[in-house]
């Protein structure tokens, strides 16, 4: 039987968002950065973004007060203001929230929560709580791109919390970018980055279609997260898509550290019962990483008797730009001989 998730109500223009520091409170460093996605929010979806009481505080105080993050988080899900939740910015700090986290008020107050990276410790706990997530932008990054969003991050961005909810497939990004920009030099914010062209997904195995619920995140944080309270039950991963963002961020996680993380996740049973696999776009790695990962990757799933399991690769989300707006917690099909992933309403 397919697990169902509370579905947030849409965010059509009008709506009012609540900034979230939830990790890092980096963001008072780069405040022109902050200043220019909230314009091009506002310009490109008609919502305005609110900073929550503690979002602005700097990251000292931040990382000195884990619950302080939290109590954002609440007051966000609380205050009728309120329509819908945006992270700032990733870090590597979240996990810290979980004794904070007050899973019954996100059942209580199901809003929308939009964010990657670090904040894949919000985005299951939402799960957790049986309500949807969706993974994709954050204010810092593609929300606020130099010389205006991707149209790519603004199609996927309507589809998953600002159109009416229909089926939908996905698609690659035409082009990508894993460029750094400084953020703190306000003259770059007009110049748009320099791109490639895209190069498409890599269907690695699998023949048959197969369907499940969305669920994952960033590796890395998953490996923080693996044995805490803020880990899903088991019931969570069964029948699943598995969205598995290879985010290396400053870290690049070398193909075999990947292939143990997979190990992991079969001893535990994940991929044993997984209904498919989606690997995001590795930000950093060589060619020779990318065919290195993909064997480890063809490896584990040999080991654990999946060759059955239809794996799609190099998929836009995580840490290259443009990126995907991916619903967890919604049904996803994945067909391997057509090259599609639909996402079910």
């Amino acid at each position: 039987m397919s697990l169902t998730f509370l579905r947030p109500a849409r965010l059509p223009p009008g709506s009012r968002i609540a900034a979230l520091s939830l990790s890092s409170g980096f963001v008072t460093e780069v405040m022109g950065r902050y200043h220019a996605g909230v314009r091009q929010v506002a310009d490109e979806f008609g919502w305005e973004v609110v900073p929550a009481p503690n979002a602005l505080r700097g990251a000292e105080y931040l990382y000195a007060h884990p619950q302080a993050r939290a109590d954002d988080l609440h007051w966000a899900l609380e205050n009728p203001e309120i329509d819908g939740l945006l992270s700032m910015i990733g870090g590597d700090d979240s996990v810290r929230l979980l004794p904070f986290l007050d899973l019954n008020l996100i059942r209580a107050h199901p809003k929308p929560f939009l964010g990657f990276s670090d904040s894949t410790v919000t985005l299951l706990a939402f799960l957790r709580a049986g309500v949807m997530a969706y993974h994709g932008p954050a204010l810092l990054a593609d929300l606020a791109e130099n010389g205006g969003m991707h149209p790519f991050t603004v199609q996927g961005i309507r589809r998953a919390l600002v159109d009416k909810p229909q089926p939908f497939d996905l698609s690659p990004a035409p082009e990508w970018s894993e460029h750094f920009s400084d953020w703190a030099d306000e003259g770059l914010q007009e110049i748009r980055r320099p791109f490639q062209p895209g190069d498409g997904w890599q269907w690695l195995q699998g023949d048959a279609p197969a369907q499940g619920h969305l669920i994952g995140g960033c590796l890395e944080v998953l490996d923080m997260l693996n044995g805490t309270p803020g880990w899903p039950a088991p019931q969570l991963w069964h029948g699943a898509v598995l969205a598995l963002a290879l985010e290396t961020s400053e870290d690049i996680p070398a193909p075999n550290q990947v292939g143990y993380w997979l190990r992991n996740y079969a001893a535990q049973g994940m991929l044993t019962h997984a209904a498919g696999l989606m690997l995001a776009r590795p930000r950093g790695y060589t060619p020779q990483m990318v065919q290195d990962l993909y064997g480890w990757v063809r490896r584990v799933l040999h080991e654990t008797g999946r060759e059955d399991l239809p794996v799609v690769a190099n998929v836009d989300f995580g840490h290259t730009s443009p990126q995907l707006t991916l619903p967890l917690g919604a049904q996803v099909r994945l067909d391997p001989a057509a090259g599609r992933i639909t996402v079910l309403p």
